[in-house]
C-alpha cells in the first residue's frame, strides 16, 4: 500500500526552505483533500502576521498565504511590500484580479514575466484580466500565440473554454475545453465552475450541484461556485448548507451584495420552513394532479368532463357549480357526484377559482410600440436572468416575456427561493425593455 505523504504546513511557511510553485501546488492540494489542514493553515498565517519584522521571503510566504486563504486586499498589501521577485508579482496579480482591479493585474503578470516565472501562466493571468474587463477579443489573440506544452495544460484549457464562452462561441467546444481541463487537473476550480455553470443552465441539478461541490472544496474557492451552490442547496431545503456558502463569500468580501442578500433570503427560509407543512402541501400537489378518470363515475359525468377539457381534480377546483351546471347534459345528479368525489380528497369545487382568475387574467398591450410587442413572444432565456431568478420562471412554466408580463409581482413572490431580490432583478430587466409586471 502506497504510504499518504502528508504535507507540514509549518515547515513550508515558517521554515528558511525554498518557496515557490511546486510548494504552492503542494498547500493547495493538501487543504483541498484535508479539510482540516485549512484550520492549520489560517493558525500559521495568523502567527506569522504576528511577527513584528519579517525578511522580504517571509512576506512572499505570507501574502501567499493570505492568497490562499481568500483574504486578497491583505494580501496584495502585503505582496506590495514583499521582494518584488516573480512569485511576488505573480501572486500579487492573482490578488489584485480577485479583487477585481484589472489593469493592475496585468501589470503585476508582466511584471512577474520579466523576474522570470512562467511566461505562458503569466499570459493566461493576463488572458483572464483582458476577458473579465471586457477585452475579450484581445484575450483571444494572446491564447491563439500559445503553442506548445501550454496547450496540454488546464489552465489553458479552462481560460480557453471560458474565453471562447464569452465571444459567444460553440457551447459544445466551451464543455469539451472544460471536460478536458478537469481531465488534466480534477481539482481546477474556474474549469469546475464552468462545467457546472454550463450543467446548471441546462437543467442538469444533480451534475451541477456535484461540480460546484467540488469547486467549493478548492482554495480559494470561486465566488461563483458558492453562489451557485447556495441556490441548489435553497433548491433542496438544505438552507444550512446555503447559509454557510454565502458565510464563506461574506467573510472575505464583507459587502458583496448578493452574497448578503442572499443570506438574508436563506435565513428567513430557514427560520420559516416547517417540514410538516411542506409535506402538506406537497401531499396536496399530487393529489390535484390525480386525473378524474382514476375515479368510478357515471358515463355521464364522465362524459361532461371530458367535453369540458377537465382531467385532474385540479381542474374542478378551478370551475364554479354554475359552470358545470351550464354545461350540456350536466345535471343535479353529476354534481352530486362530482362534489362527493371531490369531498373525500378534501377538495371542493370551485375553492381555487380565484386563482384561475387571476392567472387567466389579460394583459394590455395596446400601449406597446410594435416593437415592444414582438418582444413577448420572444423567450425569456433573452433577459440574461440569475440562476435563481431563472429556476424560478421555470418551476412556474414560463417560457416567453409575455407569459412573464402576465404576473404580478406577488405571482412571483410565491414561488420557493423567490424573494424580492430576485424581483427587483425581473422588474429591472423588464424596465430596460420598456416593458412591466401585471398590475405595475
Amino acid at each position: 500500500m502506497t504510504e499518504i505523504q502528508i504535507v507540514d504546513l509549518r515547515e513550508i511557511f515558517l521554515s528558511n526552505s525554498s518557496f515557490g510553485p511546486r510548494e504552492i501546488e503542494e498547500i493547495n492540494h493538501e487543504i483541498s483533500n484535508n479539510y482540516a489542514q485549512f484550520a492549520v493553515m489560517k493558525d500559521v498565517i495568523a502567527e506569522m502576521a504576528g511577527h513584528t519584522e519579517r525578511t522580504p521571503a517571509a512576506a512572499v510566504k505570507l501574502g501567499v498565504g493570505y492568497y490562499i486563504l481568500g483574504s486578497y486586499a491583505k494580501s496584495a498589501e502585503i505582496l506590495t511590500n514583499a521582494d518584488s521577485g516573480a512569485v511576488a508579482n505573480f501572486y500579487l496579480g492573482k490578488a489584485y484580479f480577485a479583487q477585481g482591479k484589472h489593469d493592475e493585474a496585468i501589470a503585476s503578470f508582466e511584471a512577474s514575466t520579466k523576474g522570470g516565472y512562467d511566461k505562458d501562466y503569466c499570459n493566461l493571468g493576463i488572458v483572464e484580466a483582458l476577458r473579465y474587463s471586457n477585452r475579450v477579443e484581445k484575450a483571444m489573440g494572446i491564447l491563439d500565440q500559445m503553442f506548445g506544452q501550454i496547450e496540454q495544460t488546464a489552465e489553458y484549457r479552462y481560460q480557453r473554454g471560458a474565453t471562447v464562452a464569452a465571444v459567444g462561441g460553440n457551447p459544445q467546444e466551451v464543455i469539451a475545453l472544460y471536460e478536458k481541463a478537469i481531465e488534466l487537473d480534477p481539482g481546477h476550480p474556474g474549469a469546475l465552475f464552468g462545467l457546472g455553470l454550463e450543467n446548471d443552465r441546462r437543467g442538469n441539478d444533480e451534475m451541477a450541484l456535484s461540480l460546484y461541490q467540488r469547486a467549493a472544496s478548492v482554495f480559494p474557492t470561486n465566488v461563483g461556485s458558492l453562489l451557485n451552490l447556495g441556490l441548489l442547496y435553497e433548491d433542496l431545503d438544505q438552507n444550512d448548507q446555503a447559509r454557510r456558502c454565502y458565510e464563506r463569500i461574506l467573510d472575505v468580501f464583507p459587502a458583496h451584495e448578493r452574497a448578503k442578500l442572499y443570506l438574508r433570503d436563506a435565513m428567513a427560509s430557514g427560520d420559516e420552513w416547517d417540514y410538516n407543512k411542506q409535506k402538506e402541501e406537497e401531499r396536496m400537489r399530487n393529489v390535484l394532479k390525480t386525473p378524474v378518470t382514476d375515479f368510478e363515475l357515471s358515463v355521464r359525468s364522465r362524459n361532461c368532463l371530458e367535453n369540458m377539457g377537465i382531467q385532474m381534480l385540479g381542474d374542478l377546483t378551478k370551475i364554479s357549480e354554475g359552470e358545470l351546471l351550464a354545461s350540456k347534459n350536466f345535471g343535479e345528479t353529476s354534481l352530486v357526484e362530482i362534489r362527493e368525489m371531490l369531498s373525500a380528497k378534501g377538495l371542493r369545487i370551485g375553492q381555487h377559482s380565484a386563482e384561475a382568475v387571476k392567472q387567466d387574467e389579460p394583459v394590455d398591450t395596446s400601449h406597446l410600440s410594435p416593437d415592444e410587442q414582438a418582444l413577448l413572444d420572444r423567450p425569456i432565456s433573452d433577459l440574461n436572468l440569475s440562476v435563481r431568478a431563472r429556476k424560478c420562471m421555470n418551476r412556474l412554466g414560463m417560457a416567453s416575456i409575455g407569459e412573464l408580463m402576465r404576473k404580478s409581482g406577488d405571482d412571483l413572490l410565491e414561488c420557493k427561493n423567490f424573494g424580492v431580490t430576485s424581483l427587483n432583478e425581473i422588474r429591472e430587466k423588464l424596465t430596460q425593455a420598456g416593458l412591466k409586471l401585471r398590475g405595475e
